[in-house]
């Protein structure tokens, strides 16, 4: 799929909100829209209001992934990796590799 050129000012705007932000995606996604293999994933909290918008003009189904942060130790702000639903862990091995971060450490985190 290809769009037309932004602007560098377009492409850095600010949207007044997450809806707004997600009518734009939906914009950019129409070709997906009425398909059937089409479906629409949100993170809680913010994405949920930009794949409502989404969802709803692609008439898509939306659903929602539970998941949570693993922050970095001592760093909680920084996240190495992400927590999901059914146990599905996803690290940034390249983060965690390069600060040496044991597998019991990470444990810790996900507890």
């Amino acid at each position: 799929m290809q769009s037309s050129p932004r602007s560098s000012d377009e492409a850095l705007a600010p949207f007044a909100n997450r809806p707004a932000a997600g009518r734009a995606l939906a914009r950019l996604l129409a070709p997906y829209a009425g398909r059937s293999d089409t479906l629409v994933l949100a993170l809680p909290r913010g994405g949920v209001p930009v794949g409502f918008e989404v969802a709803r003009a692609l008439g898509a189904p939306l659903d929602v992934l539970t998941v949570r942060k693993l922050g970095f130790p001592g760093h909680s702000e920084l996240a190495m990796g992400a927590l999901a639903s059914g146990g599905v862990c996803v690290l940034n091995r390249e983060l965690v590799a390069e600060h040496r971060i044991s597998r019991a450490r990470v444990a810790e985190r996900e507890a």
